[in-house]
């Protein structure tokens, strides 16, 4: 057994808030039980190591950093806003004292039904300070989708976006225990209190303190539940994770130690709010006295990433992927462009691992292909981005040496809903490409004997949400999947190296099996196809079988134009999606990215044959969960008849 272990911390005690953060009082508040007068400025001394114990301390944080710009919003007209710390602190305690005026309080469940927005935060916030546990729910989900979470988690009241949103909650109330609803727009509405109208008149408070809502919020301990979040079931039905204050906010002190983070930087929280890897940045960054600018969904980052230009991005693979599948589709509208930026690319592989250290090449060659394309590659992110990480799901090694070849270093992170979610992180000064970096401090890590990643420590999860009616086969899970000692089993599938970095190569139950008995990890070779920009989307197939296969969703947005490029539309609707994967110049130069591939593999790891599917995999659809992983299982049973098909001749097949 290969074993990494790290300092597990102790949080005995509760630190009141002049010990958090990175600011120093210039002399003693007042106190008082009532609203009190401003607070004497505050100094901003840099930053230094988080003691946090409860997400209330970040509230606490913001609330004394004092700073005009602690939130970034658009208006009706599209113009960017501020939102002052002043202002959320406000804002919160507001919506907080309505909240208890319906008798809402601790250990009661509140849902979230929204896109990243301002409100969400402050939402979250006035849930945590009154000692509620918040419900984040996906708002891509449909309303038979979310009506048993509400039922099942038994929320008592619901914050969501738009009337959209409403609409798929409002009709069928009567199935949950929904006793209030919020509405976030500001619009009337007989079926929702209006968010605007129960936060009214707490802005003109500007730096006043609350010391009687101060002191309840202090009164929440890191043992107390702070959230319930749903899994998105990439094999099964989701499953509700239960998180407490200490077990995130143990998990935030140490995240982004390394990176010194500041007020002078920025972020654009854009992720969705309803999974813990975003949520977990907001507080980390929050905490850091980072500006957060809100941007509520993935087609307006384009413009937002323009006019916010973050110098802290984290994104998803996916976003990754379709950036660079991007530059290669305009890198090839002609001979000189793709010529250039193959130069570009191949004078950058030289240096790649000098950009993955951090440092910038001094090469006279590297300068000019910065200066030429690697520049214009940093422009679509905004032009100022210093940390570029990247999580959620595997990154895979091309792409990450792809980007390195471009001047771009991404810093890869892991982590489970269940471990609040950190385990790991590449930082700026420890970066190992096709790593997901080295175990946080609090995080202690094993190596089964199957090769299974185990972990420990104060960030791990308390167990799974019972119910009535499953109390038993969540109990069995929970059991499951932490053992007597503590050891969570993630169901990765991983290897630490001599350095400590760790590196996680597939997961445990979506390893494939031939029928000759070798094992198959999927991810690796649906990443390698993914980097090209034809390949939407990929699922590799053939557990049980001689020989692995693949299903391919083509890139349409690309695959069309490029089909009309070949002369291949002619006599074809260009919407006859159908038609254009059958076509044989298409599924030719879908064998050449397949071979090319292929060509890097271990034979019995090759995919032997490929179907082009004429559909896109979309979380609306199912294929996708709100984390845009695959949902294997949907896939499988979708495309059995395509499957069976790839192997109608297996029994007389050689292979």
């Amino acid at each position: 057994m290969t074993a990494v272990t790290g300092v597990v911390t102790n949080h005995s005690s509760h630190l009141q808030h002049s010990q958090i953060g990175t600011l120093r009082r210039l002399r003693p508040p007042p106190a008082s039980l009532t609203l009190l007068a401003p607070p004497p400025p505050l100094r901003y001394i840099g930053p230094r190591v988080l003691q946090l114990q409860t997400l209330n301390d970040i509230l606490f944080t913001i609330a004394d950093s004092r700073r005009e710009r602690a939130m970034l919003v658009q208006d009706t007209t599209g113009a960017w806003q501020p939102i002052s710390s002043s202002q959320v602190y406000q804002r919160v305690r507001a919506l907080a004292a309505a909240l208890r005026s319906w008798g809402i309080g601790k250990g009661d469940r509140v849902a979230i039904l929204s896109e990243n927005r301002w409100e969400w935060a402050i939402a979250d916030f006035a849930c945590l300070a009154i000692g509620a546990v918040d419900v984040p729910i996906y708002p891509n989900l449909l309303s038979d989708q979310i009506l048993p979470l509400l039922a099942d988690s038994g929320s008592r009241a619901i914050f969501v976006s738009t009337h959209a949103q409403l609409d798929k909650v409002a009709p069928n109330r009567a199935a949950t225990a929904l006793e209030h609803i919020v509405l976030m727009d500001d619009e009337p509405t007989s079926s929702a209190h209006n968010f605007s109208a129960l936060i009214a008149g707490a802005d003109a408070y500007a730096h006043s303190r609350d010391a009687a809502f101060d002191h309840a919020a202090r009164q929440i301990q890191p043992a107390d539940l702070a959230t319930l979040i749903y899994t998105s079931g990439t094999t099964g039905e989701p499953k509700g994770v239960l998180l407490t204050h200490g077990n995130i906010a143990c998990n935030v002190n140490h995240s982004l130690d390394e990176f010194g983070l500041n007020p002078t930087d920025s972020c654009i929280s854009f992720l969705p709010l309803s999974h813990i890897t975003a949520r977990h940045l907001d507080y980390a960054l929050y905490a850091k006295h980072v500006l957060i600018a809100y941007c509520s969904s993935f087609d307006k980052l384009p413009q937002t990433l323009t006019a916010v230009q973050p110098t802290v991005l984290v994104a998803v693979p996916r976003v990754f992927e379709k950036v660079r599948q991007v530059a290669e589709q305009k890198a090839s509208a002609s001979a000189v462009k793709r010529s250039l930026f193959g130069w570009a690319l191949k004078t950058g592989s030289r240096h790649k691992h000098k950009v993955a250290a951090g440092e910038r090449p001094s090469s006279p060659s590297w300068k000019v292909a910065d200066a030429l394309v690697y520049k214009k590659l940093r422009a679509g992110f905004g032009g100022r981005v210093r940390y570029y990480i990247a999580g959620g799901a595997p990154l895979g090694l091309d792409t990450a040496h792809w980007f390195a070849s471009a001047g771009v270093r991404i810093l890869e992170g892991y982590g489970l809903t269940e471990t609040s979610p950190v385990i790991a992180l590449n930082t700026p000064n420890a970066n190992r490409m096709g790593s997901v970096g080295k175990p946080l401090p609090n995080v202690e890590c094993r190596i089964a004997e199957d090769g299974e990643l185990l972990v420990r420590g104060p960030s791990i999860f308390q167990g799974y949400w019972k119910t009535q009616s499953d109390a038993g086969a969540i109990a069995t899970a929970t059991a499951g999947a932490i053992d007597n000692d503590g050891w969570f089993a993630t169901g990765d599938i991983g290897h630490i190296d001599a350095d400590g970095f760790l590196f996680i190569t597939d997961r445990k139950k979506e390893l494939l099996k031939t029928s000759g008995g070798k094992l198959i990890a999927p991810q690796p070779i649906e990443n390698k196809l993914k980097t090209n920009f034809l390949v939407g989307n990929v699922a590799v197939v053939g557990d049980r079988h001689k020989f692995a296969s693949a299903l391919i969703m083509p890139n349409f947005a690309a695959l069309e134009p490029w089909a009309r490029e070949h002369g291949i539309a002619h006599g074809i609707s260009a919407t006859d999606r159908s038609a254009l994967v059958e076509d044989p110049k298409i599924r030719a130069e879908f064998q050449a990215i397949v071979d090319k591939v292929n060509a890097t593999l271990a034979n019995f790891e090759t995919i032997k044959r490929f179907r082009l599917v004429p559909d896109e995999w979309t979380v609306d659809s199912g294929e996708l969960t709100p984390s845009m992983k695959l949902r294997r299982r949907v896939i499988t049973q979708k495309y059995a008849a395509v499957i069976a098909d790839l192997y109608a001749d297996e029994n007389l097949s050689p292979r």
